[in-house]
């Protein structure tokens, strides 16, 4: 799964990474100044989930205009059904009252971290790795 993700960006699996490790840290801190800790949980893993589908898909939007020559017009298209995506969820959730918004929007939000921490994260990852490791493993997820 790791090499797939890499294969669509280098920086996929570290940026999903960082999301999660910044569930972990909100859900840790969060869950001890709400009263209603499921709808705080529910709504977290709901705006976690969307932002790792954000991730994967700007990813692949990417990857489309890239190397596949998308045009203009379908890549905005794309990106609005993102955004149409994370909102009918919200929606849903707003409904239903499955989950808590707040909650949700704050792990929405973790796409934004994670991408302003990746290189961080990627730092402490391989700062033990040897420079020539590190081109070796890029090399073979190329292949």
């Amino acid at each position: 799964m790791k090499n797939m993700l890499r294969r669509l960006n280098q920086a996929l699996p570290e940026l999903i990474l960082g999301i999660l490790i910044y569930g972990v840290l909100v859900e840790a801190i969060g869950v001890w100044f709400v009263s209603d800790r499921i709808r705080y949980t529910i709504g977290l893993l709901c705006g976690l989930g969307c932002a790792i589908f954000m991730a994967v898909h700007i990813a692949l939007v990417i990857e489309h205009a890239v190397h596949g020559g998308g045009q203009p017009r379908i890549l905005a298209a794309k990106s609005v059904l993102r955004y149409l995506v994370v909102t009918v969820v919200l929606v849903v959730m707003m409904v239903t009252k499955i989950g808590g918004l707040i909650p949700a929007f704050i792990g929405i939000l973790g796409l934004k971290v994670s991408a302003y921490a990746q290189p961080l994260l990627h730092k402490q990852l391989f700062h033990n790795l040897p420079e020539e490791e590190i081109t070796q493993e890029d090399e073979e997820v190329k292949q």
